[in-house]
This record gives C-alpha cells, structure tokens and sequence, in this order.
C-alpha cells in the first residue's frame, strides 16, 4: 500500500477476532514505531508487546477495577469520564479484548516523552493498515500511570521504575475482514496558510 494511501485510509478498529497475527506481522508493525522520529534522536520510547492472554486479562481486571473506584470529575477528559462510566458496568475491558496490546513508555521528566511516543505510535497504526489490521490508540494505561497497583503489574512485566506510560494500541485482524477504509470527512483540524506575498514594487 501506498504510504499516502496508509495514511488517509486508516481508521480505528475496536472490535478485533481473538486470533493473534503472525510474529513476524507484528514485529513490523513494531518496527514502525522504533523508526520513528524522536527528539535529538534520544530513541527512548519503550516498547512493551503483550500477547499473553492470561496477563491481557488480568490488566483488563485490574484498570477496570481501577476506573470503577475513581468518580467522574467534570475537569477530566471526556474520553476518561466514558471509561470511568463504562468501568462501572460489567464487561469493561479496556484493550476490547484485543489479542495484542502494545504499550509504550518514555523516561520520566524527558520533555518529548509524549511527543516522541506519539510518533511511535502514528507510525505503528498506520504499518498496522499497510499489514491489513487493525489498530487503536488507547490512553487507559497512561491515564492509571500513578495507580500502585496497576504500575507493579506493569513493572513486573519489564516498564522501568523510572519510565512513564504514554499510550497504548491495540492490534488484531478486524471481526469485519479488512481494516474500514472509508476515509472519514475531515470537519476539524483547521488549517491557516501563511504565503509568501509578492513584493510591491
């Protein structure tokens, strides 16, 4: 696929079969991220691959029980007032039972820790629609970084007691088939172009 095309087809996908893709399809998509930009090439953006089923759930467990205990504060973002709401209710889980989960992490105090994340991420949604699966951006375990509980499970499968989570994605072939890639219509995101005017003479 073409890297334009990549680009402005890819769309987020959260209802994923449970069937886990080949290795060496993820390690591509995982090898996106690596190659993203970062600020003066630090590359500092950890990488943490789950496909273990038995740990998925046990995180899924422990953010839904996590969210479940915290209130709906008007100052929090709309997308994490919808997981603390959702968390409420049986069947919460918040990787959608992805059969991949790819988190990342950053140095702690590192000022493009999110920005150089973020890269990494971009890269890796947009391998994973070249590669014909589908991917979503989930913020839950950044959100719960400060949780003792949720840090200890994740330090124990190798996060670094001095990195920060910054996002997370999952991965997997969509229950659909193929990836949605209807490009959807772009209302926001304004754009203000500063030409070069023609000198007066």
């Amino acid at each position: 696929m073409e890297a334009l095309q990549a680009i402005m087809t890819r769309r987020s996908t959260r209802r994923m079969l449970p069937d886990l893709p080949p290795r060496e399809v993820i390690r591509q998509v995982v090898e996106a991220g690596r190659a993203a930009p970062s600020g003066a090439n630090s590359q500092t953006t950890h990488l943490l691959v789950i496909t273990n089923r038995r740990v998925l759930d046990e995180l899924a467990a422990a953010v839904q029980a996590a969210f479940a205990a915290m209130d709906e504060g008007e100052d929090a973002y709309v997308s994490l007032r919808r997981s603390i709401s959702a968390a409420k209710k049986d069947g919460y889980v918040f990787h959608y039972n992805a059969p991949v989960l790819i988190v990342t992490a950053n140095r702690r105090g590192y000022g493009n820790a999110m920005a150089d994340s973020a890269c990494a991420l971009e890269n890796m949604m947009i391998a994973a629609n070249a590669l014909n699966l589908g991917s979503c951006w989930i913020n839950q375990l950044h959100w719960l970084d400060g949780n003792a509980q949720i840090r200890a499970m994740l330090e124990g499968l190798g996060l670094g007691k001095d990195e920060t989570v910054t996002g997370g994605l999952i991965l997997g072939y969509g229950e659909e088939g193929q990836p949605a890639r209807e490009a959807l219509p772009r209302t926001g995101n304004p754009v203000t172009w500063v030409d070069e005017t023609e000198k007066d003479e």
